[in-house]
């Protein structure tokens, strides 16, 4: 079996060997998502998908995964680049497994890099964009703590670069204490208009050499 993926692999790679930006987006599809929330973030992701595949190169460079975190973790989407991107309908149900949500983004990061060692691909440093409305509930706290130390060391040795939106009733403060950057509160539940920004943001970087610095559009979509 493993042999099989490896050719896979190998196929995909030679078929399209351009540096990858992977992206994660780590969704809360908890209970309180219910109803126009995650109806707009299911808009959100439609338009995530036309914006990158509008630009040829960004559609052939930007690679897309999405864990959602509610009672389970599921890995919806493991990661394809946008031009293969087929974005799902998400429903909303459950507590907020948000530590072992971060747990499981960062080990598919790992394992995609490993993948594209393997095949010599160049890559930029992964982002995860983690959007929700509230704040860990259903597991341990050690959980949540160990996720939030993995997390401050893999931003401090540049290995991802982890957004978090708050969304309504999210708790700020606590979002804050997980992750290492400002939380940016989501502007009523302006979705298209903030995966608008997200693709953007993946386009330019994806245009940019892999160690350069990227200016970033302005955020309009949010708040600090």
């Amino acid at each position: 079996m493993h042999d099989t993926l490896k050719l896979d692999e190998v196929v995909e790679f030679a078929e399209n060997p351009e540096p990858r930006c992977p992206c994660v987006l780590l969704l809360d599809t908890s209970g309180s998502m219910q109803g126009v929330a995650i109806d707009a973030l299911n808009e959100g992701l439609v338009s995530f998908r036309d914006e990158l595949t509008k630009n040829s190169l960004a559609a052939r460079r930007v690679e897309v995964a999405i864990i959602t975190f509610d009672s389970h973790i599921n890995v919806v989407q493991d990661f394809v680049t946008a031009d293969q991107f087929s974005p799902p309908m998400l429903t909303a149900q459950g507590l907020t497994t948000m530590g072992a949500g971060i747990h499981k983004a960062l080990d598919l990061i790992q394992d995609r890099k490993t993948q594209y060692r393997n095949n010599g691909i160049a890559y930029y440093r992964p982002w995860v964009f983690m959007i929700t409305d509230g704040e860990p509930q259903g597991e341990f706290e050690d959980v949540v703590e160990q996720a939030s130390r993995r997390l401050q060391v893999d931003e401090t040795n540049k290995r991802v670069a982890f957004f978090t939106v708050g969304v309504e009733n999210a708790n700020m403060t606590r979002l804050s204490q997980i992750a290492v950057r400002t939380p940016l509160r989501l502007q009523g539940l302006n979705f298209v208009e903030m995966f608008v920004w997200l693709s953007a943001s993946m386009s330019a970087v994806s245009h940019s050499k892999v160690e350069e610095q990227v200016a970033l559009p302005p955020i309009g979509w949010g708040s600090v």
